[in-house]
């Protein structure tokens, strides 16, 4: 029997999903919670392995159980076992042929900025604080500019093993509210720290040290050192995990 399972979590003490020796994770805590339930190690799969520090407010796994076992159960026993920073809010029986990784279609992330001169008490773990003020027009004229399928090997962490770094942009967008500044983008997947790259260039287009076509330049280059540093994990989310049958 094999289940799906929707989390949601508060990266910020761990070292990201995946199992890492010696360091706590967050596939470390769901599997020690089922290891307490069935007895047996279970493992767990997930459709994208956020980076230490890095939140999700929807993110998909599955595992094959030992023996059948009611879903909503499940839910409620892994809830009453895991840490409170992760959360499990949906969990149904799936087929045996699901992979929520290689089935997903799109994935979504978010990063928060807050901009003002002084940090806030509260969301000092989950936003980069930036105290310039910063230019959302040419920041959003940057962001249009990823939109489309590109070699994104400029932004993407060296050494990974991705055997392409071509990727289809389908949405890229920031938004204000007062202090806030939310950038949404949707991807068919992403390169490790593509998103937090991505994010750091289009600040330094916000801050005026570079134009919005410094984009399609770092684009065209290919070349990772010519992009500035990623940006903290702590302002991402991986928002959304969509698979054939309820793809938008």
């Amino acid at each position: 029997m094999q289940v799906k399972l929707t989390l949601e979590y508060d990266g910020a003490n761990y070292s990201g999903w995946q199992l890492q020796r010696h360091q706590d994770s967050i596939q470390a805590q769901v599997e020690a919670a089922l290891r307490r339930i069935f007895g047996v190690l279970v493992r767990v799969r997930a459709a994208g392995r956020t980076d230490a520090g890095v939140h999700a407010l929807e993110q998909v796994a599955a595992a094959h159980l030992p023996r059948p076992f009611d879903p909503a159960e499940l839910g409620r026993a892994l809830n009453a076992l895991l840490p409170a920073d992760i959360v499990v809010h949906d969990c149904v029986a799936i087929g045996d042929g699901f992979d929520p990784r290689r089935d997903a279609i799109r994935r979504a992330y978010e990063y928060r900025i807050v901009n003002r001169s002084c940090r806030s008490a509260f969301e000092c773990r989950y936003v980069w604080l930036i105290s310039e003020t910063l230019e959302l027009d040419a920041m959003n004229r940057a962001a249009a500019i990823f939109i489309g399928q590109h070699d994104f090997a400029a932004f993407r962490t060296l050494g990974s093993g991705e055997l392409s770094t071509t990727r289809r942009v389908y949405a890229s967008e920031w938004t204000f509210a007062p202090e806030r500044l939310i950038y949404r983008v949707e991807a068919s997947s992403f390169l490790r720290h593509m998103v937090r790259t991505m994010v750091a260039a289009m600040v330094e287009v916000g801050r005026r040290r570079a134009k919005p076509e410094w984009i399609a330049e770092l684009l065209e280059a290919r070349d990772r050192g010519r992009a500035p540093a990623s940006a903290p994990a702590a302002g991402l989310y991986l928002t959304r995990i969509s698979y054939p049958d309820v793809a938008s």
